[in-house]
């Protein structure tokens, strides 16, 4: 792991104890997040749990990896050549940071320094045409040496074309699975070679196979990782116009390249072109229309958001709990609507929250909104 950076950084504890908490059981980017800002320290959170989920009508405890599981896990990275990479820490990707509820730790292998370079995401079709694969290849290397890097997710077709487009110049693979169970195997050597100009990364934990519902997830971060994401061949239902979807949802740029009405592989692309899409030729399209953005402020380099202020306001009680179950369901509402209902301080609802998220009772959506599962 190569980086040029330097910037605030956790102890070798405090990452230990970060990794047990994400790895537990129930807890996700948005209630890590929740529990570091009441808390204060991942330890402290951990130590904490079993009272939480009691409260939240768990019936059972929520299984907390040890230290010697978690020491494992980082002993695996550094025999792959990856690390632990924190958000706020100097080798975090400045665009990741600003998606809602971003990863709190991503392994990464590779060069940390491709993440300052401005990035540009290329997905498409596993079983992309030639023409397709010729054109990603050629996006990849063009955008490459104008100084972008080049982000994919490592599948067959539009993804290898891309990755291997930007090995002269620096791309960055994100895999569903672990670091070291990269999907399909046999871009494995591309991975490796990767990692001499660029990166590949993951939220996921090593060891890791990754399954069907894993890939949206990674998409996600796909997109939140680039100022635009390109495609280049998807048809009607495909993780590629998924990609477009949650971009565009980012506020990211979405380009697509058309293609033949006659070939299905071209028929998502031309939906996203229909629908407002960029149309895109050549390189120069892209850069004309990212250039602007590049150098902007990559947003606030705080770790979390200003959390309610916990002491202002006693523990929720029994009732509290009941009125804001009471005015949860299966439809999602945002957590303000909840506040002004219940009339609590948002401190004992953000905790109430808290509990039932940990219990396996609350389901998370985007904006922030929750409903009981």
């Amino acid at each position: 792991m190569t980086t040029g950076r330097a910037g605030p950084s956790l102890s070798d504890r405090q990452r230990l104890a970060w990794l047990r908490l994400i790895r537990t059981d129930n807890i996700g980017p948005a209630t890590f997040r929740d529990l570091i800002n009441r808390f204060g320290s991942a330890e402290t959170a951990i130590e904490m749990l079993p009272e939480l989920t009691r409260l939240g009508g768990g019936s059972r405890l929520l299984r907390v990896p040890s230290a010697a599981e978690a020491e494992a896990e980082m002993a695996l990275a550094a025999k792959a050549g990856a690390r632990f990479v924190a958000i706020g820490e100097a080798d975090y990707p400045p665009m990741l940071r600003r998606v809602e509820n971003p990863p709190p730790l991503i392994a990464v292998r590779g060069n940390a320094n491709v993440f300052v370079l401005p990035p540009v995401a290329i997905v498409g079709a596993r079983n992309a045409s030639l023409a397709g694969i010729r054109m990603a290849r050629m996006l990849a290397a063009d955008l490459g040496r104008e100084g972008f890097a080049i982000v994919s997710g490592l599948a067959r077709g539009i993804d290898t074309a891309a990755h291997e487009g930007s090995l002269a110049t620096g791309g960055i693979a994100v895999l569903a699975g672990g670091l070291d169970r990269p999907y399909p195997p046999e871009n494995a050597d591309l991975m490796q070679a990767l990692a001499a100009n660029g990166a590949a990364v993951s939220e996921m934990p090593f060891g890791w196979e990754p399954r069907a519902r894993d890939f949206p997830r990674r998409n996600r971060i796909i997109a939140g990782l680039s100022l635009g994401l390109v495609v280049v061949e998807a048809a009607f239902r495909s993780g590629s116009l998924i990609s477009a979807r949650m971009a565009g949802e980012l506020g990211r740029l979405v380009f697509a390249v058309p293609g033949s009405p006659l070939d299905p592989r071209a028929a998502g692309t031309n939906g996203l072109l229909k629908e407002g899409a960029t149309l895109v030729t050549e390189a120069r399209d892209v850069i004309e229309a990212i250039s602007p953005l590049i150098g902007r402020p990559p947003g606030e380099a705080e770790t979390f958001e200003e959390p309610p202020d916990f002491t202002a306001t006693p523990p929720p009680g029994d009732l509290d709990r009941e009125r804001v179950i009471e005015a949860l369901g299966p439809v999602p509402t945002g957590v303000d609507e909840i506040i002004r209902h219940t009339g609590l301080h948002p401190a004992q609802v953000f905790m109430i929250l808290l509990e039932l998220d940990l219990a396996g009772r609350l389901e998370r959506h985007p904006g922030g909104q929750v409903s009981l599962v």
